[in-house]
């Protein structure tokens, strides 16, 4: 059997978008990969509770921030290995299949899925794609991308930082060249990119790396994000 894995997703009012990303995942369930689910809320007003209670869920809340709530997550998880998801990424068939080839053959690695968005078009790919290469290139899968890591890496690296924004690439830095791409597709929401722009949307974030790149504050970069 594989080494158990804790799911930890950190959540704020995602009523809408954890159902489907839950049940990408049970495809984990019945060969024992997956041990345990960890909603780790910051807050929800919604009923984000009620779907994780549903879902056998163990709870953790706090206040909102997602660097904040994943740290608690873990915490209160107890698998040997953690896959940490955002609320609105759903695995691709066939996923577990390459988690299992990790746990096995890269042990001592951090591994992390393929951008996808779930919308068609040509800048849906593009912007993918660029974050792909990004992510090989050098060594910054965003959180959209998952992050499949073992218990004793992550303590060794720190773990997350509390912070509210840019938590990802935190963590990211500090595994440094221990990550690998999994053969599998991670796809993400594309509401934000729809509502702001995909080109528009793509330079802020852009932006956002490169200020936070060059010192300025996570708190400071959540409340522009969040404009």
């Amino acid at each position: 059997m594989p080494a158990p894995i804790s799911i930890i997703i950190p959540t704020l009012n995602a009523e809408a978008d954890l159902p489907g990303t839950l049940a990408t995942l049970t495809e984990g369930l019945p060969s024992g990969l997956i041990s345990e689910l960890v909603i780790s809320d910051g807050g929800s007003s919604d009923a984000t509770l009620a779907v994780a209670d549903a879902a056998g869920a163990v709870l953790v809340e706090g206040s909102a921030s997602r660097g904040g709530q994943l740290r608690r997550g873990v915490t209160a998880s107890r698998g040997a290995w953690l896959l940490i998801l955002h609320a609105d990424t759903h695995l691709t068939a066939g996923w577990t299949e390459h988690v299992t080839d990790h746990l096995r053959d890269s042990p001592d690695k951090a591994g992390y899925f393929r951008l996808g968005f779930r919308a068609r078009g040509l800048m849906p790919g593009m912007v993918a794609g660029w974050a792909n290469l990004r992510a090989a290139a050098f060594g910054l899968p965003y959180g959209d991308q998952g992050l499949l890591v073992s218990r004793a890496l992550y303590d060794a690296v720190g773990g997350y930082p509390d912070q509210p924004l840019m938590e990802d690439v935190a963590i990211a830095r500090a595994l440094r060249r221990r990550l690998v791409m999994l053969p599998s597709e991670a796809r993400t929401s594309a509401a934000r990119y729809q509502r702001d722009g995909w080109m528009r949307r793509g330079v802020r974030n852009l932006w956002t790396l490169t200020r936070y790149r060059l010192g300025a504050s996570p708190e400071t970069l959540a409340q522009a994000y969040r404009r």
